[in-house]
């Protein structure tokens, strides 16, 4: 429909990964068609589609990370790679009906309430839609982080973000530096090394890294999955409580992890002979405070001829490579960051827009706050998926899916009682956001001793639900009005 210039849906829906897919074929199930999805890539699949570095893989089990609805017999393996996760999702987009509704190469530059009309005015690079829902699928993974080091500008090499990896730039025989440690350095890493001349890694952080489970699921489990399907949901549920088995230790009682902190170092013992570098990849801090991650090849990559581990802090580059903190220079004609992605800052925050005219970037200059992770005081017909507070220790699909559910029951009840506008109220976003502090307070990533990307700048955890995915899923089973500011239509 058009009016003033402007497309119109009844929601409008930013990102088209896990989030913003699960959402629009949520509405589809439920009878709505007036929706639209804005995408700024040119293809389905959120990070799945941004994140094609090599060796970029999953590292939650395939059967829990896809949709409950749409469970896939044909997985390849236990533990997805990209390619394969994405064709997951274009695959759902085909089939549940929603790629029509899916507008991609549509960036958008800013989205406002309209407190008059009730409604989001949401303008992109190729237009404005006027929506009188907005949700947010923008995902915590889709903004690269890249540390603002002295001299970058001047290096005279390649360099790149693990996020925007440059498939045109050979690294057979080149000298390659790749900063940071975490989850998609240890996946890239085995990959580069064996073409590399040389690999510098330039750890600020070891991470704890345990025993790879996965295996190839092509064989007996492919044919039991496709011919009884009861067997794969079964399996679903079973990971999904081995992945709550964790909680109790992640959140309450820390002690409890000492069992994988030995798994982890009896690993890093077995992988890893020389002392000198087993002393440089062992932690610090409690398994759990950073996010641990799989693998059977980093350790051994490390502890090839052609690598070093460095751990002394990056002072400047230059056009020849890096100066490190002792004076050093480490010669380098490529350099990858693997520095992880922008949590608290966002871009995306400054182009949202509330009631009174503040950015999201703005409300949350003191640290992300939402109620259940979804809703945001002063951003009315708003809706955040994967938003703060709202992950549990399990695949984010459950999170997603959890809230999707939550506003579909918002836009029930606006429908069912001719609301125009649902605005959580400051006191209950207070009081949730007191609740989860309160949860946290004695949980590993709270006191593990560490610095990660789940604490805001000020030290709060913003991340993280403080209990079981059960729980998250029964207090947003159902939009409680109370906690609402309700404007009629």
């Amino acid at each position: 429909m058009q009016g003033n210039g402007a497309a119109r849906a009844r929601v409008a829906i930013i990102g088209a990964g896990f989030g913003g897919l699960g959402t629009a074929i949520a509405l589809k199930r439920a009878g709505i068609d007036d929706f639209v999805v804005l995408e700024r890539a040119d293809d389905v699949g959120g990070t799945w589609q941004a994140n094609t570095y090599p060796g970029a893989q999953c590292d939650i089990p395939s059967i829990l990370y896809s949709f409950s609805f749409a469970p896939n017999p044909r997985w390849s393996r236990l533990y997805p790679l990209q390619a394969e996760i994405q064709d997951y999702l274009r695959r759902c987009a085909s089939d549940f009906g929603v790629l029509p509704h899916v507008r991609l190469r549509h960036d958008v530059l800013d989205a406002a309430w309209d407190e008059d009309d009730r409604l989001w005015r949401v303008r992109t690079d190729r237009g404005t839609w006027e929506a009188q829902v907005l949700v947010g699928a923008l995902g915590p993974f889709s903004e690269p982080s890249v540390p603002g080091l002295p001299g970058l500008d001047r290096f005279s090499g390649t360099v790149f973000h693990s996020s925007r990896w440059n498939h045109d730039h050979d690294l057979t025989d080149r000298r390659v530096g790749v900063i940071g440690t975490g989850a998609s350095a240890v996946q890239i890493v085995p990959r580069v090394q064996p073409a590399a001349g040389t690999l510098t890694v330039f750890q600020r952080t070891p991470t704890w890294i345990m025993p790879h489970p996965d295996r190839r699921m092509d064989g007996w489990p492919r044919r039991v999955f496709e011919r009884v399907p009861a067997v794969q949901t079964l399996a679903r549920t079973g990971l999904d409580l081995v992945q709550e088995a964790l909680v109790p230790g992640l959140v309450h009682q820390p002690a409890l992890l000492k069992g994988l902190e030995l798994l982890g170092r009896a690993h890093l013992r077995r992988q890893v002979r020389d002392p000198e570098l087993r002393a440089k990849l062992t932690p610090s801090y409690a398994f759990g405070c950073k996010r641990p991650t799989f693998s059977n090849a980093y350790y051994p990559a490390l502890c090839r001829p052609n690598v070093e581990v460095v751990t002394d802090g990056v002072r400047e580059v230059t056009p020849e490579g890096i100066v490190t903190a002792d004076g050093r220079t480490h010669r380098l004609d490529t350099l990858v960051f693997g520095t992880g992605f922008r949590m608290t800052d966002h871009p995306g925050f400054t182009r949202l827009r509330g009631r009174d005219g503040r950015t999201l970037a703005e409300a949350w200059s003191k640290g992300p706050r939402a109620y259940l992770g979804t809703t945001v005081a002063g951003f009315p017909n708003f809706f955040l998926l994967l938003g703060p507070n709202s992950v549990v220790y399990t695949s984010q699909v459950v999170t997603i899916e959890a809230q999707v559910r939550y506003v579909l029951s918002c836009l029930r009840v606006m429908e069912q009682r001719g609301l125009a506008a649902l605005e959580v109220s400051e006191r209950a976003q207070e009081e949730f956001v007191r609740e989860v502090d309160h949860g946290l307070r004695g949980s590993v990533w709270n006191t593990g001793g560490c610095a990660s990307y789940y604490l805001d700048d000020s030290g709060r955890n913003f991340t993280f639900f403080p209990g079981f995915n059960r729980r998250f899923r029964a207090r947003t089973r159902q939009v409680d009005l109370a906690d609402y500011h309700v404007r009629s239509a």
